[in-house]
């Protein structure tokens, strides 16, 4: 963001698309692998493509290291491992 000085926003994201179904297994696959999904047929699909325009992060050189998988684990793995103390600061901060 040191090169970008516009007001417009920038998308940040991988520019590689993918179904709602995909990200709810990507998510299920790692944090509960032996979940059952249920989808819900009987409601609108919604938008058919809910992929980010990175074009200006891309030309700005921007390109993204972790995949999605990848981040979801990491961010799962930190989550667990932080837990006791995010709580004991939520304990905190009621008080």
């Amino acid at each position: 963001m040191r090169r970008y000085d516009a007001a417009e926003h920038i998308n940040v994201g991988t520019g590689e698309d993918l179904t709602i179904r995909e990200l709810a297994e990507t998510v299920r696959d790692i944090v509960h692998p032996g979940a059952e999904l249920a989808f819900d047929a009987t409601k609108p699909d919604g938008t058919p493509k809910k992929l980010l325009d990175v074009s200006r992060l891309h030309a700005l050189g921007w390109r993204h290291r972790i995949g999605l998988g990848e981040g979801i684990e990491s961010s799962y793995r930190w989550i667990l491992e932080n837990r006791d103390h995010a709580r004991g600061a939520d304990k905190g901060a009621a008080a």
